[in-house]
């Protein structure tokens, strides 16, 4: 029996369960939301980075002379699949910055294998590494049933393979609480130079978990990212298992 198999018996796993229809958009002018207050600071939340390589780095601008031959064409969505282009191979990856309230700090990302755990600290897994976009992306789930356990969490996107292009991807983060309206986060900014991005905190303020957006491009890596939150840790340079 898998990983999944346990979380979620019966059902796909990447299906959001009974979470509402409807989401909420963290933007500049509203970043956060109150896990506690929107009845979600309990059960599996699940945290997944979808994204897709940007239309004109893989097909290029529609040829007038096509828009002539089949007029209609004009208003059907352009399909673009991150995992068949040629042209740029872009490798972003899901990771985690965690702190519990007894001091412990560390990461959860592909890169050196570390995968964590859900049912003991950090209670954060990664749920694998998807490496071509695919539809159903990289997920990380948390236990949010230890909450008071936990004290902080940064989730951020990095580039794998050091090459600059996040400006060649439409990237999104989603989070699906275990109970109300899920909560999306476009990495919508062009930062062609950037390796790596501060996706959103979460932050356990007096017992309630607060969610705030954050979007904020770097040019290094994961020792940055710590440098500018604080979080103190030693880092080295980290591979991944070949597939």
């Amino acid at each position: 029996m898998g990983f999944f198999d346990n979380l979620f018996p019966g059902r796909d796993p990447f299906d959001s369960g009974g979470a509402a229809a409807n989401s909420i958009d963290l933007t500049r002018r509203h970043p956060t939301v109150s896990l506690t207050k929107q009845g979600a600071a309990t059960g599996n939340l699940r945290v997944n980075l979808s994204w897709r390589m940007r239309t004109s780095d893989i097909e290029g601008p529609r040829h007038s002379t096509s828009l002539l031959r089949h007029p209609l064409r004009l208003f059907k969505p352009e399909e673009v699949q991150a995992h068949t282009q040629g042209v740029v191979n872009v490798d972003l990856d899901l990771g985690c910055l965690y702190e519990l309230t007894d001091g412990s700090k560390g990461v959860i990302q592909p890169l050196g294998n570390f995968f964590g755990e859900l049912n003991e600290p950090p209670y954060v897994k990664l749920s694998g590494d998807d490496r071509f976009g695919a539809p159903s992306g990289e997920t990380i789930f948390v236990n949010l049933d230890h909450r008071d356990e936990i004290k902080r969490l940064l989730f951020f996107v990095y580039i794998y393979d050091q090459t600059p292009a996040f400006d060649r991807t439409h990237a999104k983060v989603t989070l699906y609480p275990s109970n109300g309206p899920r909560i999306e986060i476009e990495l919508d900014e062009r930062a062609p130079q950037a390796r790596s991005c501060a996706v959103f905190s979460v932050d356990n303020v007096k017992g309630e978990l607060m969610v705030r957006r954050e979007v904020r491009f770097v040019y290094g890596f994961q020792a940055e990212l710590d440098r500018l939150y604080g979080w103190g840790m030693q880092w080295g340079r980290g591979f991944k298992t070949k597939t």
